[in-house]
């Protein structure tokens, strides 16, 4: 197994790795096109669509990228879906309602197709402002993500979500945010790379409002994540899909992103428009 996930991970490195660094942003802006479409097949598939459904959403999916690089400001599609996840991604959490039925179900069919062209959209304007700008906010998850993992092993005695999610714990998320807080203040303090996503909201907002923001950012990262948890444990599946051998599906890798990108976004004013 974890021979499996190095090989896919070293594959994944030696395609995202090169066209985030040097390809023009016309390649990166297709290459994410093509996450953000298979993505959108595991997320139909996870609301039980069958048959082709979940390709044709796929393909919706895609279209609603393109319809959506028309638009002059992409910025109230990055609101539309940080409403979402402020309001109904911690209300699913707390209520766990059956999301695969009811009107849950069309909700996130419409829902999904804003929520995936904001990923791209900030993904696309994250880029466009440096290579350092969107690996700095790519970092935010993935240290939270690394910093939770280790904390949760070594101290983790209070379970976050026992319901959604029974490994994480309070003292892994508190791990995950001082990861972030500490590398964070560190590059911005040292002017490392810039311009990052940390030296945009230490000069726009000072260092205590930086933080803070940061701090909103781990929180919804957490929130992506177990959204897709709640997700997946009422489907009855361990992963979104097996696309990744070893590491599961597309959404098993982007779930936290997708809160975090349009907000990060909002919150220092950038649009792709």
């Amino acid at each position: 197994m974890l021979k499996t996930r190095v090989i896919t991970a070293l594959v994944l490195l030696a395609v995202f790795l090169p066209v985030t660094l040097f390809a023009p942003i016309g390649a990166f802006g297709a290459l994410i096109g093509f996450v953000v479409v298979f993505a959108a097949w595991e997320w139909a598939r996870l609301l039980k669509a069958n048959g082709v459904v979940p390709v044709l959403y796929a393909v919706a999916a895609g279209l609603a990228v393109v319809a959506s690089t028309r638009l002059s400001d992409t910025r109230p599609l990055f609101e539309a879906a940080a409403i979402f996840w402020v309001i109904a991604g911690p209300y699913a959490l707390v209520r766990k309602p059956t999301l695969a039925d009811g009107a849950w179900r069309p909700f996130l069919f419409v829902a999904g197709l804003v929520l995936f062209a904001a990923c791209w959209h900030a993904l696309v304007a994250a880029r466009a402002a440096g290579v350092a700008f969107v690996l700095s906010l790519l970092l935010v998850v993935w240290l939270a993500d690394i910093g939770a993992y280790f904390s949760g092993k070594a101290f983790g005695r209070h379970k976050l979500a026992p319901a959604i999610s029974p490994g994480k714990t309070w003292e892994g998320a508190a791990g995950g945010w001082l990861a972030v807080m500490v590398v964070s203040a560190a590059a911005a303090t040292l002017h490392a790379f810039e311009p990052t996503l940390y030296s945009a909201l230490f000069a726009h907002a000072g260092p205590v409002r930086a933080l803070l923001a940061l701090t909103v950012l781990v929180a919804f990262s957490v929130v992506g994540d177990l959204f897709e948890s709640l997700l997946k444990r009422q489907a009855g599946v361990k992963d979104s899909s097996g696309l990744l051998p070893g590491h599961g599906g597309v959404l098993d890798r982007i779930d936290a992103l997708l809160p975090v990108l349009p907000l990060a976004m909002l919150i220092v004013g950038r649009s792709a428009g």
